[in-house]
Formats: structure tokens, C-alpha cells, sequence
């Protein structure tokens, strides 16, 4: 069987009747198939999009040629694939199914729906285009921003209006709730924290022993004021996660982001008589992904000496972890780029 490649190419016509139909003669002439055709209005006008299907001894480089021939301009050619078919509110559609279903998604969903080269984290000033409409930055959370590149095209208003819409939804979207079943069966939401579990959090730490309140706060408190609580919960330069069973908060995990924009701090806090049950294992893995989302690659907690805890968790986690000693305190660095080895660096 012949083969044939798939392109995807950007092209500017002149705005004259018949110019688009000679365009496709011409292709047709050349045993080349319009498999799509989508319209982009920029400033100056409109740019077609065509996905074309061509046998192997037509050449991008002759594509080209063909729609010169015609006074176009080819902005753009890259190869394509049967994703390329999708029609563009369908893509949005999917793009948005993908980051709702798993948050660290979010950056390839992003991806999707522009057709970008890459997506990566990225410092920048959200709505900045560079590079000549090749590198656009964008929002993806507080104080979170990516910029995504595409090569073989500039971006048009229209596609960066469209992620600046997708990526406000996701920021305005609260985390979605996850259920997981403890070590003896209990069924366990996790979940957002927010002003409405400032009771709930209270009872929690009222029933927590003041061993566990100090190998989490490092001091010797027993009761937390409510504005404490309150920013316990909502955090304003990070995430608070609860474990929930029933109506009783029975953990809380925390998320803050430092100084260091690669770097973030988690906390874990789980009642006596539900800890070593896969709580706090459930926490730091929902909150490593959402860190891996929000473009951190370490998560640091500190330990008292003596406390394993939280190393249990990690490692059961699946979460690779270096440790040491800083100032009487233990830090426990956990790797959450999926660079590092899986093997657990001890002190």
C-alpha cells in the first residue's frame, strides 16, 4: 500500500472569491486530500487552517510551493495526526475533561488545545506574547504561570484567548474530591478545606493527643484561635487538603509555597486513632501531585528528631525523599518532578 504523510499547514489567502477552491484544485492536481479546514480570524483578517493528506513524493517544500502559486502565504507546516481531525470546540472540550479529571494534567490539556510544542513552568508576566507570537505566557494558578511555544506557527488571538478563558476556569474550579479506602476498609473523602470546616478542624485537633499536636506544630499547643484556624485553612500563599469521614475532619494536609518558586512546604496532621491506616500516605500523595501540577519539583517538611512519621508516608507514598539534619531539626526533601532515583537518601 502507498504511504502518504499528514500536514498541518497555516496559510494567509488573498479575501477574493474562488481563491480557496483554485488553492485545493491545485493540491487535488497533486493527488493531495483537504482532510480539514478551519478558519482563524487574525487582525489582518483570516487564516486557514488545512490538514492535508499527500503521497510521499509531495514534499512539504511543494505543498508550498502550490499555494504561492496562488499569492498565498504559508505561515506554518507541521506534521499532523488523526488528533489534528478534531474540530477546535471539540479539542477544548477534551483539553478541559483531561485537567478536571487529574490537575496535573493541566499543563498537557493546555498543550492539546493550543497544538503547542511544550507547555512548561515558566516565570512571566501572564498574557505576554515573545518570540514573535511563537512563545505566549499564561495563568495557571496563583502567582503560577507557564509559557507554551509552537515552532512551526505563531499563536493567533483567537487560540490564546481561548486557553486565557480554559485557564481561568481551572483556576476559579475548586480541586475535585477523591474517596480512598483505608488499611481496615473506612471510606475516606479528601477534599479542599475552607471557612465552612473551621469547626470541624477545631474538634480535630481537640481530639488529637498533645503528642501528636507537637510533633506537627513543634510546640506545645492544645487548642488553635479561630483565625489561625481560619488561615489553617485557607492559606493565602497555598493549599489545605482534609481527610474526611462522615461529618469529622480526621486530617489535614497543608501546601505553602516558599520563596523558592521550585520549592514548596507540606505539613500532615492525623488523628491518634486513624493514623497508620493510609491517611496520611492518601494526603501526601494527593498534595505531591498537586504541587508536580503547580510546576514545584521538591516538597520540604521538617521533623522532630525521633518522629518517622512522615518518612513512613512518604515512602509508602512511592515519593523519593533525601533526608538530614538542620539546626536539631530533621528536613525531609521529597522529589516530585520524577526526576530523582527511587532508592530513600538517609541522614
Amino acid at each position: 500500500m502507498t504511504e502518504t504523510h499528514t500536514w498541518r499547514l497555516r496559510v494567509e489567502l488573498d479575501d477574493s472569491p474562488g481563491v480557496l477552491a483554485r488553492v485545493t484544485t491545485r493540491l487535488a492536481a497533486r493527488d493531495c486530500n483537504v482532510l480539514a479546514l478551519s478558519i482563524l480570524p487574525v487582525p489582518s483578517g483570516v487564516v486557514d487552517e488545512l490538514v492535508i493528506k499527500a503521497a510521499p513524493d509531495v514534499p512539504p517544500a511543494e505543498l508550498v510551493r502550490e499555494i504561492r502559486a496562488e499569492g498565498g502565504k504559508c505561515l506554518g507546516i507541521t506534521h499532523a495526526d488523526v488528533r489534528d481531525l478534531v474540530d477546535p470546540p471539540t479539542a477544548a472540550l477534551r483539553a478541559a475533561a483531561l485537567a478536571f479529571e487529574d490537575p496535573c494534567a493541566a499543563p498537557e490539556a493546555l498543550r492539546v488545545l493550543l497544538a503547542a510544542d511544550s507547555v512548561s513552568f515558566e516565570m512571566g508576566t501572564p498574557g505576554e506574547v515573545l518570540d514573535g507570537g511563537h512563545r505566549a505566557i499564561l495563568a495557571l494558578g496563583d502567582d503560577l504561570t507557564v509559557a507554551a511555544r509552537r515552532g512551526w506557527a505563531p499563536f493567533t488571538d483567537v487560540e490564546l484567548a481561548r486557553a486565557a478563558v480554559f485557564t481561568s476556569m481551572l483556576k476559579e474550579s475548586p480541586d475535585p474530591p477523591s474517596a480512598v479506602i483505608t488499611s481496615d476498609g473506612a471510606g475516606i473523602v479528601l477534599r479542599s478545606g475552607d471557612a465552612d470546616d473551621l469547626d470541624a478542624v477545631s474538634e480535630l485537633h481537640a481530639r488529637c493527643s498533645a503528642r501528636t499536636l507537637f510533633a506537627r506544630y513543634h510546640s506545645g499547643v492544645r487548642t488553635l484561635p479561630r483565625r489561625l484556624l481560619h488561615r489553617l485553612l485557607t492559606p493565602p500563599r497555598g493549599r489545605t487538603l482534609l481527610a474526611v469521614c462522615g461529618r469529622e475532619v480526621i486530617g489535614i494536609g497543608q501546601l505553602i509555597r516558599t520563596a523558592r518558586p521550585e520549592e514548596a512546604e507540606v505539613s500532615l496532621l492525623v488523628e491518634d486513632s486513624w493514623q497508620q491506616k493510609g491517611i496520611g500516605t492518601a494526603l501526601l500523595r494527593r498534595l505531591a501531585g498537586t504541587a508536580r501540577a503547580e510546576g514545584h519539583r521538591e516538597l520540604v517538611a521538617w521533623c522532630l528528631p525521633g518522629e518517622s512519621g512522615f518518612e513512613r508516608a512518604a515512602v509508602r507514598a512511592g515519593i523519593p525523599l533525601s533526608i538530614r539534619q538542620e539546626q536539631g531539626m530533621v528536613r525531609l526533601g521529597l522529589r516530585v518532578d520524577g526526576s530523582a532515583s527511587e532508592e530513600i537518601r538517609t541522614r
